[in-house]
């Protein structure tokens, strides 16, 4: 009894919880980097990965996927891990998805610089854009300059997704050539979120 009491006293610590010290641990050492203190819950994840056509066969790319809440819910809605290409700024976020996913393609690179970083990533058009990026850091034409570049990246009427925890939308809701949709607020998210999707018509 007492061998198994040590073995329990040394397990791993629940995952989301070991996730939750990285990310906390990144954001202390870059803030400017970090879109949020903590990874994004499952039921925010879950909402923006059903955006995502798992009967295509182009490519999934996230923007910032950190630890992996979102990547892990594509996944679970049924994307092939072989279609994703995830693109982290951080080398040790980096790391650790190569060894979470290991079919995915791991790109480490600026997604603010999105066309120099994907340059010879993507072989066909994406599918979708997912975003967990910051985006309500950054000022309106940062903003305006990534969405233009992910359309570049997508196939006609592929989805931009973005979540936020902000009121407004990270992007006008009014642009030119583009129909946009909103979720209804997830209040169960930690702090409450929306999903705001972008589509160029």
């Amino acid at each position: 009894m007492a061998l198994q009491s040590s073995v329990r006293a040394f397990k791993k610590p629940p995952r989301p919880l070991v996730d939750e010290v990285r990310f906390l641990r990144s954001w202390i050492e870059k803030p400017l980097h970090m879109g949020a203190v903590m990874p994004s819950g499952k039921l925010l994840a879950r909402t923006m990965a059903r955006y995502v056509d798992i009967q295509s066969d182009g490519p999934v790319v996230e923007l910032g996927p950190g630890t992996g809440a979102i990547t892990s819910a594509l996944v679970e809605h049924g994307v092939d891990q072989k279609r994703l290409v995830l693109l982290e700024f951080d080398p040790g976020f980096c790391a650790l998805l190569r060894e979470r996913f290991p079919l995915a393609k791991v790109v480490q690179g600026d997604a603010y610089r999105l066309r120099d970083s994907l340059w010879d990533a993507l072989e066909v058009p994406a599918t979708a854009v997912v975003s967990g990026l910051p985006l309500v850091t950054k000022p309106m034409l940062t903003r305006m300059k990534l969405i233009r570049d992910a359309f570049t990246l997508l196939e006609p009427g592929g989805p931009f997704v973005q979540f936020t925890y902000s009121v407004a939308p990270p992007i006008p809701k009014s642009l030119p050539g583009v129909s946009t949709e909103g979720s209804e607020r997830i209040w169960m998210n930690v702090p409450p979120a929306r999903v705001w999707v972008y589509r160029k018509r």
